[in-house]
């Protein structure tokens, strides 16, 4: 195993751990995104989906998820993004070998262009804080999903909620208006629950989380060969070192369609 696998091969990730390093690095657009979707796998019960259950990948980026998804799990995966072209994501998945399970889409979160019930399940990795706040949303998505399917996320998130309009003292350097964002496992678990589209089945906090997301952007900054993306891991180490764990890690939320 090289160096680098073996920084990045992490005992509650093993699936994770079989992927080549590079291509996850090269691919990544922010948190590792295979990490958090083994981590909400069990909770969402995709190991429980049968052979060919659809799966809607939304905020997919360069589809590693979707790549991931069709691999462990035999499910066809609609990937869907609006900041990484199809044409794009096609070329990395059928080089990943999942053209035929995996058809990648153009698509804005609020005009999914898909039918009533077309999913078992919908995922969405660092991607949902973006459009998912806004209070009629959820309803809109799990229009989309099955009687009795499930959605779950993974989002950067808040240990707990901000008072005020200020960032806590020692974030005040770091800090970026997009950041208020994120949120607690508890607010997502009240914004889901009142709804009325879900019942909620799993809000929780990952520990250690902020650990894992600072050695992988680490990694990024040291090792991806795009300086944009090397520029952003850097200010993500800044971030997470000047915290320490006290304020930001990750959310893993889940909720079924009645």
């Amino acid at each position: 195993m090289t160096d680098l696998a073996a920084r990045l091969s992490l005992p509650r990730y093993p699936r994770s751990s079989r992927y080549d390093p590079r291509w996850t690095i090269e691919n990544q657009m922010g948190p590792h995104a295979l990490w958090l979707l083994e981590w909400l796998a069990p909770a969402l019960g995709l190991a429980d989906l049968p052979p060919g259950a659809r799966v809607l990948d939304l905020g997919c980026g360069r589809a590693m998820t979707s790549v991931f998804l069709a691999r462990e799990y035999g499910v066809q995966v609609t990937a869907a993004d609006l900041w990484v072209k199809p044409d794009e994501n096609a070329t990395r998945l059928a080089e990943a070998g999942v053209a035929d399970r995996v058809l990648p889409v153009y698509a804005e979160a609020h005009g999914l262009p898909f039918g009533e019930g077309s999913f078992d399940a919908i995922v969405s990795i660092d991607a949902y804080q973006y459009f998912g706040t806004d209070d009629l949303y959820l309803p809109s998505l799990t229009r989309l999903l099955k009687p009795g399917g499930r959605i779950g996320v993974v989002v950067p998130a808040l240990r707990e909620e901000i008072d005020g309009v200020e960032p806590p003292e020692h974030l005040k350097p770091h800090w970026e208006p997009a950041y208020w964002c994120f949120h607690s496992a508890a607010w997502w678990r009240r914004h889901w629950t009142r709804s009325g589209a879900v019942a909620v089945e799993t809000a929780d906090w990952l520990e250690d989380g902020w650990r894992e997301w600072l050695l992988w952007s680490e990694v990024c900054a040291e090792e991806s060969s795009s300086e944009f993306m090397r520029g952003l891991a850097r200010g993500s180490v800044d971030l997470l070192r000047a915290d320490e764990g006290r304020t930001l890690g990750f959310a893993r939320v889940v909720g079924r369609r009645p």
